[in-house]
């Protein structure tokens, strides 16, 4: 395979506004979107906010310890023989409840536009623009962006170098040298005041009083600025090039290029205290190539070329496309927000049982460094987690639901009481260590492996007139709408117990641990999922059909697809999978699904099946041109939709422990599919 001319081929062409596609740049660490004039000159004509995200910058308002989780009012729910604390409501205590759920929140590092100038210095504005082409080059990271300006041409190449959170500019126009463009730099305030996230998600520009931005060093070469927002803080440095730079407002600062030129490079730097070394622009283009051609070279690679399906190009662009922006935005050191770099979600907050569907399919693509980053970040909240464990009364680790930076768990009318993320780390650790079983993996996460187990089993309640394990009530399965006090064994949770201990002892069996016998117990008597005509239940005490609970999330086909299905029956699972399809309502599902019954499919032999649901006609398996998995208003980037796809896809072509052997397996054999495919992982 020629992998260039693949990836090259589905490079993102903007040749209009596209209100929902910005394209963007990054490292794993440090995003950046643009609009088509290559920096974010008119925000105001996108529905997709505009960012400049980094994975360290974070703001709590009015100081971190305002209050924290021994100030919020908790809920109990019966457990069995006892009652669980959870932070599910407001209670008395609003402002408390509403603060922890916003804070700490990612914070907009800053707005870098263009302002472009007429014959008599007065600003131009969007009907002064035509002929708009730009182009991502997916090989090399640059964005290349041209159109006229009152009829005068200007290039712009924007770049963001791969290993400080930096963005590189070269611009090439007659305007330079007429006196007629220069570039704004804009700080939107820090605060997030609004208790819903979706009206969160825009840049405020109130309140400037609540923010300071000083000049601490202004010389020849550079500008160095510092922002302060409450205890938080962080620099932006400007490599000026001879430009001039002034202050415009509290919160705005202009740059003017000199007027003698007709080419202008310039580069911006962000970092939370210490200076750093940066490159030119022109150098971190050329380092931005060299980090894209390995990438994109290194781990595994497939092509659809030759299929005569109608859908295969398209669902080869998503595959190229969701590689690039997971590497970008699902890749840091900390597990991502759903919308990742783009702008903030939630808050700005990390969903941990959304981290598997960012992150599950590095290692099944070769690219297991890229997971390893956020799941060592487990390590550092591991106390955290062991210690809302032991408020609510069991052993080892509970791995919070929503999160900043700090770990700390976000109260929520539905986070707290979810349990299906518990499991995450120990089947990311063990796809991990399943590419090259180095000892120094299980050694590195044998922690938070056991950890996990020990709440898992703990979690668990013994049923004696029946000898069972159940799980719950109280709980939330991943299909949310369902009741915490009334939820039981929900089929994917049970089915996701069993392999999480599973794993565990084998973890514990490879380092020549003794096994653990509550482990082991729970594994050998864990309930199996109730079914009802045929077709399973989202729970055990749901007894709706489909057309009353037929919305969300049908995770109940998760149980024997993203998992092995060990207490399933595939006749049930494959009429629960047909009713799912033909049923549900999908304008209700989310990204993620879809590539869940895709994975259910293949594993039942449903070929057809899995590519009917990978590329089915829905508002919610919408791919926008800028490749980002579109939800709905406000929600446009979706990047578990992303990473389900790309693990999908891994499964498809690589197969299971137990599949029967034939080349992707996942694929029809009509004749329709050429497949070519190289360095793919199996899936478990």
């Amino acid at each position: 395979m020629n992998r260039k001319t693949v990836v090259q081929k589905h490079n993102p062409r903007i040749h209009q506004i596209e209100p929902l596609s910005p394209l963007s740049l990054g490292n794993s660490e440090f995003g950046f979107s643009v609009d088509f004039t290559g920096l974010q000159t008119f925000p105001q004509l996108y529905e997709t906010p505009l960012g400049t995200q980094s994975n360290w910058g974070w703001h709590y308002s009015r100081g971190k310890d305002l209050y924290n989780e021994r100030d919020i009012e908790y809920q109990l729910f019966k457990h069995y023989d006892r009652e669980v604390p959870y932070p599910m409501k407001p209670g008395n205590q609003e402002e408390v409840y509403h603060w922890l759920r916003q804070n700490p929140h990612r914070v907009q590092l800053a707005q870098i536009s263009f302002r472009f100038l007429d014959g008599n210095q007065n600003e131009v504005g969007i009907d002064a623009i035509t002929e708009i082409n730009q182009e991502l080059d997916l090989w090399s990271g640059v964005i290349t962006s041209r159109y006229l300006v009152n009829d005068q041409e200007v290039l712009v190449k924007t770049v963001c170098d791969p290993k400080t959170d930096s963005i590189g500019v070269h611009i090439t126009s007659s305007l330079i040298a007429a006196g007629k463009l220069q570039i704004i730099q804009s700080f939107p305030s820090p605060d997030i005041s609004d208790n819903s996230w979706a009206k969160a998600t825009n840049l405020s520009w109130d309140h400037p009083d609540r923010h300071q931005t000083l000049e601490v060093d202004n010389n020849d070469h550079a500008v160095h600025l510092k922002r302060v927002m409450d205890e938080d803080s962080y620099y932006v440095r400007w490599e000026t090039n001879g430009a001039s730079f002034s202050q415009l407002r509290t919160h705005q600062f202009q740059l003017v290029p000199p007027s003698n030129q007709e080419q202008y490079s310039f580069v911006v730097t962000f970092y939370p205290n210490e200076a750093i070394e940066v490159n030119e622009a022109t150098e971190m283009m050329k380092a931005s190539e060299q980090y894209w051609e390995a990438f994109w070279e290194q781990g595994a690679f497939v092509s659809f070329e030759g299929s005569t399906d109608a859908r295969a190009d398209e669902l080869e662009r998503r595959v190229i496309l969701s590689q690039y922006l997971t590497a970008i935005h699902s890749s840091g050191a900390i597990p991502p927000q759903e919308t990742g770099l783009m702008y903030n979600s939630w808050f700005g907050k990390a969903h941990l049982e959304m981290h598997w569907w960012h992150s599950a399919h590095f290692p099944l693509w070769g690219r297991a460094d890229k997971l390893t980053k956020s799941l060592q970040w487990y390590e550092t909240i591991l106390p955290i987690a062991q210690k809302i464990a032991h408020q609510q009364g069991y052993q080892g680790a509970r791995w919070p639901k929503m999160v900043g930076i700090d770990g700390k768990q976000s109260p929520s009318p539905v986070a707290p009481g979810l349990i299906w993320q518990q499991p995450h780390p120990i089947m990311l650790a063990e796809l991990i260590y399943r590419g090259d079983n180095a000892i120094a993996v299980l050694n590195q996460y044998k922690e938070i492996v056991y950890a996990s187990a020990d709440f898992m089993a703990d979690f668990a309640s013994w049923n004696d007139k029946e000898e069972v394990y159940v799980l719950g009530p109280p709980l939330i399965p991943a299909q949310e709408c369902h009741r915490m006090e009334e939820s039981k064994n929900p089929p994917y949770e049970l089915e996701y117990w069993k392999y999480g201990l599973e794993t565990a002892l084998k973890w514990a069996k490879r380092l020549g641990d003794p096994p653990n016998e509550k482990w082991q117990h729970v594994v050998d008597h864990l309930k199996q999922p109730r079914d009802k005509d045929g077709v399973y239940l989202a729970h055990e005490n749901c007894d709706h059909t489909f057309m009353e609970k037929n919305h969300d999330h049908p995770s109940m086909v998760a149980a024997f697809g993203i998992l092995p299905g060990t207490l399933i029956d595939n006749d049930i699972m494959k009429n629960t999978l047909l009713k799912v399809k033909d049923e549900w309502q999908w304008d209700t599902a989310w990204g993620w699904d879809f590539p869940m019954c895709a994975m259910t499919a293949a594993r039942l032999g449903e070929a057809e099946l899995a590519i009917d649901f990978l590329l089915m006609d829905a508002v919610k398996n919408t791919h926008l041109p800028n490749g980002h998995n579109y939800q709905r208003p406000g929600l446009s980037a979706y990047l578990p939709g992303n990473g389900g796809l790309l693990t999908a896809i891994a499964m498809m072509i690589a197969g299971w422990d137990d599949h029967n052997g034939e080349s992707y397996p996942g694929f029809p054999k009509d004749g329709k599919w050429t497949v070519q495919a190289e360095g793919f992982q199996t899936y478990i």
